[in-house]
């Protein structure tokens, strides 16, 4: 089984690169699912319902989110509904929306790290809790780790090593080049990278982004320009045994639209 996994899509540049290159990729890699981080899809914030729709009919099969998945008021009452989105399973009970679904033999999870970032629930317990209680209609787990800090990456990969197919990190926008096989068969990367626009900073305006810095006030945050860039890793599994046998980068570039 080969899986495409995208890393942050960041506003119409990113969005124009899914629509461009993803259709050729199912078909050259003979891709069986697709599944993206779109929490920054929507203007750079956020997943509206129509970014959401055209991201599915670009051939994306799951969207995964992060801290930014209620920025855009409008797709929280579809959370609960039939669109493949997620949002971080270690959000507190009660919260809309859920962390993970099973769809084309695949277990999709998306985890939210805890270091530099808010007080969410402990994924890795959260983990633990979920493959304990929830028997999977397939060994196949592939788990979006949306996380800041590179050792909590690296930790959770090591721990869940074995048990799920998959640890594949989002969140900084900057792909790592440590994609590997762990010892106990689970494909990992520290970070997948960034589906968007190349001449920025992590996807905003630069010239935005440096007056921030240099004058330490707020400033309005733009998506910024250039060609959109693609980010993914493919991962290709044994469906029998859940162990990934291969994981590799894949980038593409388009001309500035």
């Amino acid at each position: 089984m080969k899986i495409l996994v995208i890393g942050d899509i960041v506003g119409r540049p990113g969005r124009q690169a899914v629509q461009a290159f993803v259709p050729d990729l199912r078909k050259e890699y003979g891709i069986d699912l697709v599944i993206a981080n779109g929490e920054n899809a929507a203007g750079g914030f956020g997943l509206t319902v129509d970014t959401t729709q055209e991201l599915l009919d670009s051939g994306i099969d799951v969207i995964t989110s992060g801290n930014h998945i209620w920025a855009q008021k409008e797709i929280i009452p579809y959370l609960d509904g039939d669109m493949p989105v997620l949002r971080p399973l270690n959000y507190p009970h009660g919260v809309p929306g859920r962390g993970w679904l099973v769809t084309r033999k695949v277990m999709v999870v998306n985890l939210m790290g805890r270091t530099f970032m808010n007080s969410y629930d402990c994924p890795f317990r959260g983990m633990d809790a979920l493959l304990a209680e929830i028997k999977p209609e397939t060994k196949v787990i592939i788990v979006d780790f949306h996380a800041e800090a590179t050792s909590e990456k690296v930790a959770l990969g090591r721990y869940l090593d074995g048990r799920v197919s998959a640890v594949l990190g989002t969140h900084t926008h900057v792909g790592t080049i440590d994609t590997r096989i762990l010892p106990g068969g689970t494909a990992y990367v520290t970070d997948i990278g960034m589906t968007g626009p190349d001449d920025s900073v992590i996807g905003d305006d630069a010239e935005a982004v440096i007056q921030r810095f240099l004058t330490m006030m707020p400033h309005h945050l733009s998506v910024g320009r250039g060609k959109p860039v693609l980010n993914a890793v493919m991962v290709e599994v044994d469906e029998k045994s859940g162990r990934a046998t291969n994981i590799e980068r894949i980038t593409r570039e388009m001309a500035k639209p």
